[in-house]
């Protein structure tokens, strides 16, 4: 795989970050993500687990489906999943590259599919999900928390 180097993401989002994930590319309703495998992504059979392979699922699609606000800050409004079909095809080892495609969008949707590529090209896992656009999150006490911006991370 070439290298390019990694960009940084829109938004903070420490459980990615945490698991190595690079941001490579965005815009027009694509996005591509990478990571090199480390033995903490690894299940029992030491090839990728699948919940990072779904991750790396979620997280690309989520920033095709925020690409096409490219034009505002961070990308305007953030998403949540609100579902996700995932199937595995092959073991995922060495470095994944994810990408993630916007296929159809509403003013408060976004209709997303994505696959994973193994470090030799071959898929090993594709998902379709959908996004709700949401400029803040309804939590606990009926209070709303705000999108935490790149630039307001501690």
């Amino acid at each position: 795989m070439s290298k390019s180097p990694a960009l940084k993401f829109p938004v903070h989002i420490p459980f990615v970050e945490q698991l190595g994930f690079e941001l490579h590319s965005i815009g027009d309703g694509m996005a591509e993500l990478r990571v090199d495998l480390k033995e903490a992504h690894l299940n029992s059979w030491e090839v990728a687990h699948g919940g990072v392979l779904m991750t790396l699922l979620d997280v690309a699609m989520a920033h095709a489906a925020r690409s096409i606000h490219r034009d505002q800050p961070d990308f305007g409004p953030g998403v949540v999943t609100v579902e996700m079909k995932t199937s595995f095809m092959r073991p995922g080892e060495g470095e994944l590259r994810a990408v993630g495609k916007l296929l159809h969008r509403s003013t408060t949707m976004a209709f997303c599919e994505g696959s994973v590529f193994g470090e030799d090209g071959k898929l090993c896992a594709h998902a379709t999900g959908t996004f709700k656009y949401l400029r803040a999150l309804p939590s606990r006490g009926r209070s709303l928390k705000d999108l935490k911006r790149r630039d307001e991370q501690a």
